[in-house]
């Protein structure tokens, strides 16, 4: 008897909720080279990753990519800094959320209930984050991007940052299976060839 076929992430194809950006962001990334290839999103709620995460640019890049596909996004931040004043306020209109990380759910619980409550309610909620968690290199991506997508049920959108092709490119969305592994060895080949700022400093597509 055969073995049952691993499980996999199944492909989300239908972008149907398209989103107007700001020609401003697209000029000024036209200006430095850049372009955004998007073509709508397939629910209103869901989290995006981005990858490779080796530079501080990464950070203004994506943000004008945000804007230029007038994608609003949520991001964790450290709930201290937005007690910063000034600058906390800026945060929180970027789209930034404050955790408690010594919170008794944790970062992760607090986002899956957010997340839970924007979907039931109907809510535009997609939270963006890079897995990778730091710029330096490391061995893996944190988990807690995939923990949210699952047990919230949302779809888990790739995104590339490629600075071979000065290009930020929305690739594909996902619904996860539930087997981490497999769903990232499918990711690992749908994000091969995009090239990070210092490329060398990427981390390989697997739990950490």
């Amino acid at each position: 008897m055969n073995a049952p076929a691993a499980a996999e992430p199944t492909e989300l194809t239908a972008r149907p909720l398209q989103l107007r950006g700001s020609r401003i962001a697209r000029a000024v990334l036209r200006l430095a080279g850049w372009r955004v290839q998007f073509d709508g999103l397939p629910a209103r709620q869901g989290v995006a990753v981005l990858y490779p995460h080796t530079s501080n640019w990464d950070f203004v890049v994506g943000l004008l990519a945000k804007w230029a596909v007038g994608l609003p996004v949520t991001f964790w931040g450290k709930d201290t800094l937005f007690r910063v004043p000034l600058f906390g306020r800026w945060l929180r209109w970027l789209g930034g959320l404050p955790v408690r990380r010594h919170a008794p759910q944790g970062a992760v619980g607090q986002m899956i209930d957010a997340m839970r409550d924007a979907r039931d309610q109907g809510r535009f909620m997609w939270l963006a984050l890079a897995p990778e968690g730091t710029r330096a290199r490391t061995e893996g991506w944190r988990t807690g991007f995939y923990r949210v997508a699952f047990a919230a049920g949302v779809p888990v959108g790739l995104i590339l940052v490629d600075y071979a092709n000065r290009c930020v490119r929305v690739d594909s969305f996902w619904r996860l299976s539930g087997q981490m592994h497999a769903d990232l060895a499918v990711f690992a080949r749908r994000l091969a060839d995009g090239r990070g700022l210092r490329h060398h400093l990427a981390a390989p597509v697997r739990p950490l």
